[in-house]
């Protein structure tokens, strides 16, 4: 209750204060932003009182650059100007008075972050969440209480994003979130994806870029959005880079560390990094299942099965590219990515079968471990050529990614009686499942600035895929491992979509700009279950358009209204037939016959004077794949896989205030209310589950004299449903501190403590037709990190300034998490 009420008196504060705003009816300024090539639009620019810069209002400019504060009071003034990937700049002090109430303030030329500042030391912190006009941002580095946490635990703290106990994404209560990296896709989904992102550093990350309806120039696929994680590059000229150390202490040790390192003169920017991550962690999980007769519901069973888990994992990553500058308008680019991370799981597993009469009959015990390696190398080959200064380039990219997995899992099962003498034979099975897979893609976009006010882009995509998955099960029988006929199984999947686009943005007034695009996707896929002979061959070619419409009624409230028809296509995983186990008795199964699904979304977001954001959204989709849960009961098996479902519907309003309170208090508040509805035939008979949810996210950063900073931020979920899985409330809490340390801050020294209170426990049900299971599931969540960086560089003088950055971003498909 006291959360809620600080958060109620957090947003009656801003109200309050916008309100006082507006009664103030004397000064005006106004002024232009730029880089010195071209007009900054949705820059940040915050109005500061001279004597102590206190924040007194904030505006964002519009596409020509352009921004006006009104409503000003006399007094002394200053303007910070900020913008992602530039350096803040300042204007002087400045009056307004009775006879000078309107000043129009020279132009603001903002120059790329990270290029060299000689005797200047930047102190301005950035946000950790800034609102743009398509996109939201989030500053990983801006939070010392990410130091040591992975990317998965990044994710899950930030606002508008929730991650189940199974690492399934959702992004503004949506699942089918569509993953990249530094705009390139992962390729993986499942548990697959889930494993990166665990294993993956924070430390690796500079920002999360956000995006509920992408443009038509990003892939149609991902239901709820996109998720672009952009790594670390150092564009500072000259020689520098850095190196970090980390350990943290939870239950079990972790440790994570990388070196960075950038070398830049006139012609060649070089770059590479290398991150080394090792994590010890459990998971207890608890789950308790009523078998009870299709027909009369009466309760025939009931499993209570307690699973401990034991994960260890190592995740190595490497990095290693270049940029040529050819000449002034041509910029070629090479990028080579790779990661290994091996893993080892144990799971031990007790379970107790009750009779209807909750008497003791059976009790199972089994140790399941797995050994589990991915290695992945992705080679990229991009090309940017500028036609002229106006805004007309070409971009290309060339891409190959390769994953390998090896899989090897050995399951023991062992049967007592209620007294603990043995009741039946021991069950001893094994597993290999490797995992290859292969993708190549080429892409190329062409933009065009047709007039001062409309801009014209088109482009268009290929891409191959194929994953080899050769499964084999034996089971020990007489002495000797036989193949287990029934398991075993040889899948091969090819996929291949071939993609064009165009788009045209346009101003039409100061207040009026529209942008259309059109994306056509044909999507060729074929599978073969080598094993049975079981094939399948889809092909399909889809339109998805896209739609902005911006209205911009004064300098402070902007209206954007969007629509977007987008495709989630099964993850590979999930089409895999193989079978996963967690115990006898419960299983994780593929379905290679699962369809796509498509989703209209529409969203009204509305933005007052760059501080707080509103949006309503709406979508629908067909088809929609989830996970089910279906049970056998002859043997008293449960088993999950995914499954087309006819619908989901999703409401949703959401809210964003981020307004510093003082020079040294930034708070960032964001909550969505959303009301969930599944409906479908599921399990052979029709089901329909609705929930309304309500996530909050609160931010708070603190900046203290002598390079001391703070930060403290959580996050609660009130329960909610995700397809027929339904969970209750839940929630998290960090704690971080930082101090700047050595000459000119070169060092940084952190300190963040995740879940202090032990609050980050799962419980969740699933109760329809004749299935009645509970779960819940606690990890090692409560972690004290500590981190330090080290800061090293020299610049090369009289170097020319680079006009921007490499070749455009790829986007291709992604799964969501999965288990």
């Amino acid at each position: 209750m006291k959360k809620i009420t600080k958060l109620a008196a957090l947003v009656t504060m801003v109200v309050a204060s916008q309100a006082s705003f507006a009664q103030a009816k004397t000064g005006k300024i106004s002024g232009n932003v730029g880089n010195g090539q071209k007009k900054l639009d949705a820059a940040t620019v915050s109005l500061l009182k001279a004597n102590d810069s206190s924040l007194v209002k904030m505006a964002i400019t519009d596409k020509s650059g352009h921004f006006e504060v009104e409503n000003l009071a006399d007094g002394k003034y200053l303007v910070l100007v900020t913008s992602v990937a530039y350096e803040n700049a300042y204007s002087q002090p400045f009056e307004l008075t009775t006879q000078k109430h309107i000043v129009e303030l020279p132009a603001f030329v903002l120059s790329e972050a990270g290029k060299a500042l000689k005797n200047v030391t930047v102190t301005v912190k950035k946000p950790f969440v800034e609102q743009k006009l398509d996109r939201t941002i989030v500053n990983v580095d801006a939070m010392a209480s990410n130091t040591g946490l992975t990317v998965l635990d990044v994710l899950e703290k930030s606002p508008g994003i929730s991650v189940d106990k199974d690492g399934n994404i959702s992004l503004k209560g949506k699942q089918g979130v569509m993953i990249l990296m530094d705009g390139k896709p992962t390729y993986l989904g499942g548990q697959d994806l889930v494993n990166l992102l665990k294993s993956m550093p924070s430390n690796q990350l500079e920002l999360l870029e956000i995006m509920t309806n992408p443009p038509a120039k990003f892939d149609a696929a991902g239901n709820s959005g996109i998720i672009n994680l952009k790594t670390k590059k150092n564009k500072a000229r000259g020689y520098n880079g850095s190196v970090s150390l980390g350990y943290g202490q939870g239950v079990y040790a972790k440790t994570n560390s990388s070196v960075n390192l950038n070398y830049r003169n006139g012609k060649w920017n070089l770059f590479g990094n290398y991150g080394y991550n090792f994590s010890k962690n459990f998971q207890d999980i608890l789950l308790t299942r009523n078998f009870k007769d299709k027909n009369t519901l009466d309760l025939l069973s009931v499993f209570e099965q307690n699973a401990m888990q034991l994960r260890q994992n190592t995740f190595q990553s490497y990095k290693a590219g270049a940029d040529f500058y050819i000449n002034n308008k041509t910029t070629l680019g090479f990028v080579y990515n790779g990661f290994t991370n091996p893993g080892t799981e144990y799971n031990n597993n007790t379970t107790n079968i009750f009779d209807n009469k909750n008497v003791l009959e059976t009790k199972n015990t089994g140790l399941n471990i797995i050994e589990r390696k991915m290695n992945n190398n992705s080679v990229n080959l991009n090309l940017r050529h500028q036609f002229d200064s106006t805004g007309t380039e070409l971009t290309s990219d060339l891409d190959y990614v390769g994953y390998h997995t090896a899989n090897n899992q050995q399951f023991n099962n062992y049967f007592f009686d209620k007294n603990g003498f043995k009741k039946q034979p021991d069950e001893l099975l094994k597993s290999n499942l490797p995992q290859d897979i292969k993708i190549f893609s080429a892409k190329a976009d062409f933009t065009k600035q047709l007039s001062k006010s409309t801009r014209f882009e088109a482009g268009a995509k290929a891409s191959f895929v194929k994953t080899d998955n050769n499964a084999l099960y034996q089971n020990w029988l007489n002495n000797t491992w036989q193949t287990d006929l029934g398991r075993t199984n040889h899948f091969i999947y090819t996929e291949n979509i071939n993609a064009a686009y165009v788009s045209m943005s346009k101003e039409f007034s100061k207040k009026w700009s529209a942008q259309f695009g059109l994306r056509l996707e044909n999507t060729n896929s074929k599978g073969n279950q080598v094993t049975n002979g079981t094939r399948f061959d889809r092909n399909y070619t889809q339109l998805f358009p896209t739609t902005y419409i911006g209205y911009n009624a004064n300098g402070k409230n902007q209206f954007v209204l969007s629509y977007g028809r987008r495709i989630q296509r099964p993850d590979y995983e999930d089409l895999n037939p193989f079978y996963n186990f967690l115990d006898k008795y419960t299983y994780q199964v593929g379905n290679p016959y699962l369809s796509p699904q498509f989703t209209h979304g529409f969203e009204l977001r509305h933005t007052f004077a760059g501080v707080l954001t509103t949006s309503l959204n709406f979508s629908t989709t067909k088809d929609i794949i989830t996970e089910i849960i279906d049970q056998v009961d002859s043997t008293n098996t449960t088993f999950v896989r995914k499954s087309n479902v006819s619908s989901q519907e999703n409401f949703g309003l959401s809210i964003n205030i981020g307004l510093p309170v003082t020079k040294w208090w930034r708070p960032n508040f964001y909550a969505n209310l959303h009301h969930d509805k599944y409906s479908g035939v599921i399990n052979a008979a029709y089901t329909s589950v609705n929930a309304t949810s309500l996530d909050l996210n609160l931010g708070n950063q603190f900046t203290f004299r002598k390079g001391w900073g703070a930060d403290m931020g959580g996050f609660f979920q009130t329960g909610g449903i995700r397809g027929v899985l339904a969970y209750k409330a839940q929630g998290g809490l960090s704690i971080g501190f930082s101090k700047q340390l050595l000459k000119n801050n070169m060092g940084t020294f952190k300190i963040g403590i995740r879940d202090p209170f032990y609050f980050q426990k799962f419980h969740g049900y699933s109760k329809y037709q004749n299935i009645d299971i509970d779960f819940r599931s606690a990890r090692d969540s409560r972690v004290v990190n500590l981190g330090f960086t080290y800061r090293f560089g020299k610049p090369i003088k009289g170097l020319k300034q680079r006009k921007s950055g490499g070749a455009g971003e790829e986007q291709n498909r992604v799964g969501g998490g999965g288990n």
